[in-house]
C-alpha cells in the first residue's frame, strides 16, 4: 500500500499558501510553491494535502482548519462509512433514474411478461394433450407434458440471468462515474460497457452452471440412495440432504462474498475473467464480513419493504371479494382476483427493479471503498476530478490505476495514453 501522506500533497503542490495573518517577518521560501511570509508551515489536511488546495469551503486557504475531501457526486472521495455505502446503494436511482431504475423497470417487466406468456401457453398446450389423450397413453403424455413445462420455465430463467448481468454492468459503470460527479445517459453507459458485456454474461452463466451441476449431482446421489437403499438408504439420504444443504449454504455465502466484486472488476478494470476472479478474491481479504453484511442488509431491506407493501394485497385477496360481493357470486370473486393479480404483478415488477439496481450498486460501492482503503484510490479520484476541472482531459481512467502506478498526464498521441484513455472521455 502506498504512503498516502507522502502522495496526497501532489494534488495541490502548485497551490500557493498564504499566512493567515498576512504579516510578520519574511521567512524562508515556502516549500508549497510561493515565497512565504511566515516560517510556520501550513496545516495538513487528513488526505495529506496542504493549505488552500486541501479542500474547499470555510477554513480552506485560511490556515484555520481543514475541510474533508470533496463530494463531487454520489459519495465523498474518501473511505466510505457503513451508512454511506448503504444510503448510496439506493441514492444511485434517484441521482440518475433513467439508466438505472428506468432500464431495470423495462427489463424486469419484459421478463415477467415473457415468463407468464411462455409458461402459460406451454402449460395450456401440454395439459390439453393430457386431457385429450387415450387411456393407454396417459402416463407417457403426462410425463412429456411435465417435462415440456419445466423446459419452458428454464427459458425465462436464462433470459433473466442475461439481462440481470447487463444491468449489473450498467449500474457498476453508473456508480463509478457518479462517484466522479459525471452523469451519463444510458447510451453513454452502454458505449462504456462495450466489450465487457460478453464477459459479464459469461461469468453469470458460469456461476449458474456450476450451481446447477452441483445441485444435480447431490440430488441424483440422494435419489439413488432413497430408491435403492431401502429404509437405511432413506435415512442416509435424508441425513446427506441436510448436510448437503448446510454445506451449500456455507459455500454459497463464502464464495458469493469472495467473488462479489468480479462484475465490478470486469467492468471498471476491464480485465480477463480469470484475472477478475483473482482480483476480487484478493480485494475482499480483510473485508469479508463487511462485504457480506452490507450485501445481505440491502437485500433484507428491499425484501422487507416489498413484504410490507404486499401485505394489504393479501388482505384484499382474502376479504375483498366478501366486502365487494357479500353474496359470494363467482363474478365478484373473479373481479377481485384479477385486480389483486394485476396489482401484485405491478408491485413485483417495481420492487424487482429496485432490488436489481440496489443489489447491483452495492458491490460496486464496496469495490470503490475497498480500493480506497487498500490502494489509495481516493487520491487517484481526486487527481482525476481536479484535472477535469482545469480542462485537462488527457488523464487516464483512475479505476485502471493500481497501487503500483500513478496517474500521469500524457499526450493522447503517445501509445500509453492511447491504450488507457477512458472510454467516456
Amino acid at each position: 500500500m502506498r504512503d498516502r501522506a507522502n502522495e496526497g500533497h501532489s494534488v495541490t503542490d502548485n497551490t500557493p499558501w498564504q499566512s493567515p495573518s498576512g504579516g510578520g517577518a519574511a521567512g524562508p521560501p515556502s516549500p508549497y510553491g510561493a515565497p512565504g511570509k511566515s516560517s510556520i508551515p501550513p496545516p495538513a489536511s487528513p488526505a495529506g494535502g496542504t493549505g488552500a488546495g486541501a479542500g474547499t469551503g470555510a477554513g480552506a486557504g485560511t490556515g484555520a482548519g481543514w475541510t474533508p475531501p470533496p463530494k463531487p457526486g454520489l459519495v465523498p472521495l474518501r473511505p466510505l462509512a457503513f451508512a454511506t455505502v448503504l444510503a448510496a446503494a439506493f441514492q444511485v436511482m434517484r441521482r440518475n433514474p433513467g439508466p438505472t431504475f428506468g432500464f431495470a423497470l423495462i427489463i424486469t417487466g419484459v421478463i415477467v411478461l415473457l415468463s407468464g406468456v411462455v409458461i402459460g401457453l406451454v402449460t395450456v398446450f401440454a395439459f390439453s394433450r393430457t386431457f385429450n389423450a387415450a387411456p393407454e397413453d396417459i402416463d407417457t403424455i403426462t410425463a412429456g407434458s411435465v417435462a415440456l413445462v419445466i423446459l419452458a420455465a428454464i427459458v425465462p430463467v436464462v433470459l433473466s440471468i442475461v439481462v440481470s448481468s447487463i444491468l449489473q454492468g450498467i449500474v457498476s459503470l453508473e456508480v463509478a462515474r457518479a462517484t466522479l460527479g459525471e452523469k451519463l445517459k444510458l447510451s453513454g453507459l452502454w458505449r462504456s460497457a462495450r466489450g465487457r458485456i460478453g464477459a459479464l454474461i459469461g461469468w453469470s452463466m458460469l456461476v449458474t452452471a456450476v450451481v446447477l451441476i452441483a445441485f444435480l449431482i447431490v440430488a441424483g446421489l440422494i435419489g439413488a440412495l432413497v430408491a435403492l437403499g431401502g429404509p437405511a438408504g432413506i435415512a442416509i439420504g435424508v441425513i446427506l440432504g441436510l448436510l448437503a444443504g448446510l454445506a451449500a449454504t456455507a459455500g454459497f455465502i463464502w464464495l458469493g462474498t469472495k467473488l462479489a466484486l468480479v462484475p465490478s472488476v470486469l467492468m471498471l478494470e476491464r480485465t480477463r475473467l480469470a484475472d477478475a476472479v483473482r482480483r476480487s478474491w484478493s480485494l475482499t481479504n480483510g473485508f469479508f464480513w463487511k462485504t457480506f453484511g452490507i450485501i445481505v442488509l440491502v437485500s433484507v431491506i428491499v425484501q422487507t419493504v416489498a413484504s410490507i407493501i404486499s401485505f394489504p394485497l393479501n388482505l384484499i385477496a382474502g376479504f375483498g371479494s366478501a366486502l365487494i360481493d357479500p353474496s359470494g357470486s363467482s363474478e365478484g370473486f373473479l373481479v377481485i382476483s384479477i385486480i389483486v393479480l394485476v396489482l401484485s404483478v405491478v408491485i413485483s415488477v417495481v420492487f424487482g427493479a429496485i432490488a436489481l439496481v440496489a443489489q447491483s450498486a452495492t458491490p460496486a460501492l464496496l469495490y470503490i471503498d475497498i480500493r480506497m482503503r487498500k490502494e489509495g484510490l481516493d487520491l487517484e479520484l481526486l487527481r482525476f476530478v481536479e484535472a477535469r476541472q482545469t480542462g485537462n482531459r488527457s488523464v487516464i481512467d483512475p479505476y485502471l490505476v493500481t497501487s503500483t502506478r500513478a496517474i500521469q498526464p500524457q499526450s493522447a498521441s503517445t501509445p500509453a495514453a492511447a491504450d488507457q484513455q477512458t472510454p467516456w472521455s
